[in-house]
């Protein structure tokens, strides 16, 4: 057989069989999104009740929470203040109670309002596990905007740990 016999021959076979069809592009998977952070959160059916009204006041009864620098779950002191806290709150069903969430100065506007939020919710959620009816609980974030000890600027000082709580008042329904 010739050269060109032997190409011919190459290329009738290659035309009688073709060419392996290229693989597609291998494609990862999709990604599934992320779960839902898991968080403790009140149902829909406990709305909070309107701000609008009369005022809020403090009262000597109700103590506020103090929570760890950057943090928003209660330690075993807070939830000990926040037992007595809604021992008088249960003791007084004409009330309604609004929790402000605060924080130190240290931080972004926005994160401390976030973070004083989070404050405010958690111990929402703690007095309606002791009983409290959820639809008597409202709550709102000041974040860094009413410091006790204005000027803070330490995790550590004692001073500042009184700008880091979330505080119980009442009116009455």
């Amino acid at each position: 057989m010739t050269m060109i016999g032997a190409f011919i021959a190459v290329c009738a076979l290659l035309l009688t069989t073709g060419c392996p069809r290229p693989k597609p592009p291998e494609t990862e998977p999709p990604v599934p999104p992320p779960p839902p952070p898991i968080t403790e959160t009140t149902p829909p059916s406990a709305q909070e009740p309107s701000l609008r009204g009369g005022e809020f006041q403090s009262v000597p009864q109700l103590q506020p929470v103090l929570f760890s620098f950057d943090r928003y779950s209660l330690d075993d002191e807070a939830r000990t203040v926040a037992d007595r806290n809604a021992e008088f709150l249960l003791s007084r069903p004409e009330l309604e109670v609004l929790i402000e969430g605060h924080t130190c100065e240290m931080g972004t506007n926005e994160y401390n309002l976030g973070l004083g939020q989070k404050r405010a919710t958690v111990l929402r959620e703690y007095y309606i596990r002791l009983g409290i009816p959820a639809n008597r609980i409202a709550t709102i974030s000041y974040g860094e905007e009413k410091p006790v000890n204005p000027g803070c600027m330490s995790a550590t000082d004692p001073a500042c740990a009184q700008n880091r709580r979330a505080v119980t008042l009442v009116r009455a329904r």
